[in-house]
């Protein structure tokens, strides 16, 4: 499952599902390339997680963004390569499918909090 393709957002089903990251913007914590465990359902989405989420103007594109606040019945999501746009601040509030547990590849691990 890639975080970028649409195709993948009407089927996602399961608790843990293994996704792949595609592009910066979320570097430097995940890189292109870095496969991730996302957790759907259990503790309620905070600010400064990183989530899996599918904007509501562009339902087709599936994401991996950084949770920044609850807004609209959403959440505001952005990446935290302040270089790349392709994030709430062009599309919009965005509905989480669940949250970030850790990469499993290549570099296993938990992720970093917010860069400051």
């Amino acid at each position: 499952m890639r975080a970028d393709d649409g195709d993948f957002a009407p089927r996602l089903r399961g608790l843990l599902l293994p996704v792949l990251v595609t592009g910066p913007s979320m570097s430097p914590t995940l890189r292109h390339g870095d496969a991730v465990l996302v957790r759907r359902g259990g503790r309620p989405v905070r600010p400064g997680d990183v989530v899996l989420a599918v904007f509501r103007t562009r339902p087709e594109l599936l994401v991996v963004k950084r949770a920044v606040r609850a807004q609209d019945g959403g959440w505001w999501v952005r990446g935290d390569n302040d270089l790349v746009t392709d994030d709430s601040r062009t599309y919009g509030v965005a509905d989480v499918q669940g949250r970030v547990l850790l990469r499993y590849w290549p570099r296993p691990g938990r992720l970093a909090r917010p860069p400051v």
